[in-house]
This record gives C-alpha cells, structure tokens and sequence, in this order.
C-alpha cells in the first residue's frame, strides 16, 4: 500500500514539474525580425517579416504593428480575431495578416502600395507572451535624368535635372575618363508628394569637345540613374552677321583696286585661315574618334568579362549536371537492387507460410514451429526495411531528375547568352578594327597634306 502511494506521489511531481516547464518555456518565446533595413520603391508591396521562436499558433492571439512616431501609433491591429478601428488612417485597407501563417506562429505584415510616409521603424508586438521586435522600412523612388545644354558668349552651361526621388539623393559630374568634376551649383527641393527634385549645373569654355555624364544616386535604397551627353567642336562654330560680312567684302573691294600685291597677299592669308580651320576641324574630328575607340575597348572589355563569367557558370552547371547524372545511376542500380531484395524477401515468405501450414500440432514440433514464427517475423521486419528503403530511393531519384531538367535549362539559356555576347564581341571588334583604319587614313591625310604645303 505504501509503494502506491509513493507511485502516486512520484506521478503528480511528474506532472507539477511538466506543467512548469512548459509554462517557463512559453513565457521564453521570443520574436524573429530583420536584422538589415528593408527596402522597397513606392507604389510596390512588401512583406514586413516577424516569426515567434518557437513557433506556436497566433491565431487567438493579440498581435500589435505599430510605429511610435505616429498617432494613433496603430498600423494593424488584431484582437479577437478581429481588426480595430484604432488602426492609423494613413494605413486604412492597405495592411493584413495571413491566417495560415498565423498557425505557424508567423505574424508578417504586409503592406500594399507602399507609401514615402510609409518610411520608419516598425514595432512588432505579441503582449500575451511579452515577445516584440523592431525593424526599419526604406522606400525608395527614382525617376531618370534630363541633360540641358546652353551657349551664353564663351561658355558652355551643361544642367542635369531629375524630378521625384526619395530619400533624397546626390548627384555627381563626371567626365570621360570617370573623373567626378566640380558643380558650379547644386539645387535640392522636396516637393508637397514628399519627393525630391534634384538640378545641377556645370560649366566649361568653349572650343574644345567635351564628354560629360550626369549621376543622380541614392546610396540607401541602392539605385543610380544617369545621363550622357558628347559635345564636339562643331557645337561651338558661330555664324556670322551679315553686316559684317558686307563689311568684309567692301575691304576686299578696296584691296583689289588699290593693288594687285594686296589682293594675292591677302588670298594667301585667307588660305592659311582656312587651312589652320581645317586643321582643327581635322584634329576635333580626330579627338571624337579616339574617345570612341577608348568606349568600344571599355565595351570590348566589359564583354569579355562577362563571357569569362559565362564560360564559369557553364563549366559549373555541366560537372554538376555530371555529378547528378552519377548519382542518378547510382540511385537507378540501388533501386535494382532492393527490387530483387523485395523479391526474394517474397519468396521466402511463401516458403515459411507453406511449412508453418504443414506443421502438425504434436508437441515434439512445438520448438521447430516457434522458430520459424520467430523466421517469419524477421523476415517481416526485413521486407519492412526494404520497402522503406525504396520509396526513399525513388523519391531520390525523383528529385535528382527535377534538378538535372533545372540545370540544363540554366545550362542552355548560358549557352544561348554566351552566343549573343560572342556575336557582340564580335561586333565590337569589327567596329574598333574601322575606328583604328580611319584613324590611320585620317593620319596618312594628314602627313599628306603637311608634306604638300
């Protein structure tokens, strides 16, 4: 009597010491959010993550997303099953919970057509069980670049502009060698929408060629946008007024009837005004060409490296693709194998039934018999095994087929990619090939015309 009473004893400290635990452990659930902003463009939706550690149904209970520097700080809320109208209004039909996720313990909100003002640091609130956690939501909008360019005496004013950023974004002047350059100013205005417009201007003399690129870039939501914009010296001839044309031509005139001498001096040096204006017009004409050249190279350039990546990933994809084909062989002769095992297994089966059924109930076979039950169940267990061991197999080989159809689409869509990017390099050397052979005409021309004068 006393040793029942111990063993009712010692069961109800079981249960006592069960029951704390799994009180302790409940108050220990914690919440799992981003440890990195997130980041989104406006008009976009998103997933704002939040998992209870360890995971439990969180159907029945109340979840908070709220933003403290909001009234009322409410984004969503949901008690009793049920959402509150203490919700923010900013946020009014554009936030739900999954109900599914939700039985796994996941409170992710979503937010839909992502807001500027929907920019801050989120709270993620369980209260029954005390777990909450904080993250930062970054919205982010772009918009491309305008280049302007206008001509006032001997300068030449190049203005960027570009209209509905946020946060607010920079923006450099570079020239063609990459080099940022300086801003004689830089505006920056947000508008009534929360957005920002962004103008910068530059300014250079004139007769000479320039190439410039405009950069707008927003280093916390990772975007760049910019412009380009080539300016040669044919830009910058300017016509002449006809007064003074008409001037010109009554000096001439009078040059002609005074003396002859004047007239050939005179048309000697507008020979050599027109040959020093040829000459630069040659050598601008030259200078575009170089700079183009220098942008195929760099283009060349860019393309065999990423034919070089091409070729790594394909050479990745195809021993993957043999490794898996390995594996699938393997996996096919496994199968095989525990067929026959199956079989056999089956077999053996037939034959202990068949002799069990023989048996004769005399006790002198009583020892025989029991050991060929003690047979039959082994061999039970054994075709268990087996039977396991081929389903697992042939789900191998199942998935092992869905990644080999998987690699090789990778692998002909590299191959494909691969195709273009030669024909571009190729391209690329037959257009850099004509820059340098008009370069060298245009040298020759040159050389030419320096010897006949």
């Amino acid at each position: 009597m006393r040793s029942m009473k111990d063993r009712l004893l010692l069961v109800f400290y079981h249960d006592v010491i069960l029951l704390l635990l799994t009180w302790h452990c409940g108050g220990q659930s914690q919440m799992i959010g981003p440890t990195q902003p997130l980041v989104v463009m406006t008009g976009d939706d998103i997933i704002l993550p939040c998992q209870l550690d360890p995971a439990r149904d969180a159907v029945d209970l109340t979840v908070e997303w709220s933003r403290h520097d909001l009234k009322p700080r409410f984004v969503h809320l949901k008690r009793d099953d049920a959402e509150l109208v203490t919700q923010n209004t900013l946020y009014s039909r554009r936030t739900s919970l999954s109900v599914n996720k939700l039985k796994c313990g996941d409170i992710s909100l979503k937010l839909s057509k992502v807001q500027v003002s929907d920019a801050g640091m989120y709270n993620c609130l369980v209260p029954e069980i005390g777990a909450e956690t904080g993250m930062e939501l970054v919205v982010g909008s772009v918009s491309s670049v305008v280049m302007e360019i206008s001509k006032v005496k001997n300068e030449i004013f190049f203005k960027c502009k570009s209209n509905g950023w946020y946060p607010e974004p920079h923006v450099f002047w570079l020239n063609s060698q990459g080099n940022e350059i300086t801003a004689e100013s830089t505006n920056s205005a947000k508008g009534s929408d929360g957005l920002y417009t962004v103008s910068s201007t530059v300014t250079v003399n004139k007769k000479q060629t320039y190439s410039l690129t405009c950069r707008v870039q927003q280093k916390n939501i990772n975007q760049t946008e910019e412009a380009y914009i080539h300016v040669s010296g044919d830009f910058y001839l300017v016509q002449c007024n006809p007064a003074d044309q008409i001037t010109i031509n009554l000096a001439v005139c009078l040059i002609l009837i005074v003396t002859t001498v004047l007239l050939i001096w005179k048309c000697g040096q507008k020979k050599t005004k027109i040959s020093i204006h040829d000459e630069d017009e040659n050598e601008l004409h030259q200078t575009e060409m170089e700079e183009k050249l220098q942008r195929e190279r760099e283009e060349k350039k860019r393309l065999e490296e990423e034919l070089q990546n091409n070729e790594e990933d394909l050479k990745h994809i195809r021993q993957t693709i043999e490794k898996l084909m390995e594996q699938k062989t393997f996996l096919k002769n496994q199968r095989e194998k525990l067929i026959t095992l199956l079989q056999e297994d089956k077999r053996e089966m037939k034959e202990i039934t068949k002799r069990l059924e023989k048996e004769t109930p005399f006790l002198d076979k009583e020892r025989k018999m029991n050991k060929r039950e003690d047979k039959k169940t082994d061999l039970e267990k054994r075709t268990e095994v087996h039977q396991e061991l081929l389903k697992m197999t042939e789900k191998l080989m199942e998935e092992t087929e869905n990644i080999i159809i998987q690699m090789t689409e990778r692998k002909g869509k590299l191959e494909i990619d691969k195709e273009q990017i030669i024909k571009h390099l190729r391209k690329k050397h037959k257009d850099i090939e004509e820059i340098k052979k008009k370069l060298s005409e245009k040298q020759a021309r040159n050389t030419e015309q320096q010897r006949t004068e």
